[in-house]
């Protein structure tokens, strides 16, 4: 399945909830799915109940559209947090919330995960001073993550830094913004992920 490239406020309405794919608007009142919460698509007197697996499809496609990432690539994050110690919907949050695109907007850096992807791939983002445009790049604990010296004069640089003032990192981040240098302190544990779907679920749906 290719990568999802139409509008991204439909996602919010098709699934119920918002989902922030558009970073700063989606705070606003000019948020479409605060303006029309309704699913996108004809107007039907009845809609059918969901089923159990519709539920748990919903949830699963949620954190998909989320964090940007296809099916293929979802499943292998699932089979990777099984072979991991621990209970396996956390362990599959984690691996998602290690994501270096999903670490650069979690800095501050972006306004999306979109966006962040977008500064990953033109090589603006170094980590441990290694320029590295791999978006699904997973990160350690201990790595820094930063801007590339020639990223430094492009407006994306000089976006982010204005952006950073009113932002403030998940605490198993930190950052300092004089160097626009983040630092990841921990990998997240349960509570310290904002999630807007369940993880549980999704074990769920792919245990069947």
């Amino acid at each position: 399945m290719a990568r999802y490239t139409g509008a991204v406020c439909r996602l919010c309405r098709r699934y119920g909830d918002k989902l922030f794919l558009k970073g700063e608007r989606c705070f606003t009142p000019k948020c479409a799915f605060e303006r029309r919460a309704a699913p996108p698509g004809d107007r039907t007197p009845r809609r059918r109940k969901i089923s159990d697996r519709g539920l748990q499809l919903r949830e699963k496609q949620k954190a998909r559209y989320s964090y940007g990432i296809m099916e293929r690539q979802f499943r292998r994050y699932y089979k990777r947090a099984i072979q991991r110690t621990g209970v396996t919907g956390q362990n599959l949050l984690s691996l998602l919330e290690m994501r270096l695109d999903n670490v650069v907007y979690r800095l501050g850096f972006a306004d999306s995960r979109n966006q962040a992807r977008q500064f990953v791939r033109h090589g603006h983002i170094a980590v441990n001073g290694r320029k590295t445009d791999v978006p699904s790049a997973l990160v350690r604990v201990g790595d820094a993550v930063t801007w590339t010296e020639a990223a430094r004069a492009k407006e994306p640089y000089k976006f982010a830094q204005e952006a950073m003032k009113n932002k403030r990192p998940p605490s198993w981040l930190s950052v300092e913004e004089a160097t626009m240098t983040g630092r990841v302190l921990a990998a997240p544990g349960p509570g310290e992920i904002e999630a807007r779907f369940d993880p549980s679920v999704i074990v769920e749906f792919y245990s069947r």
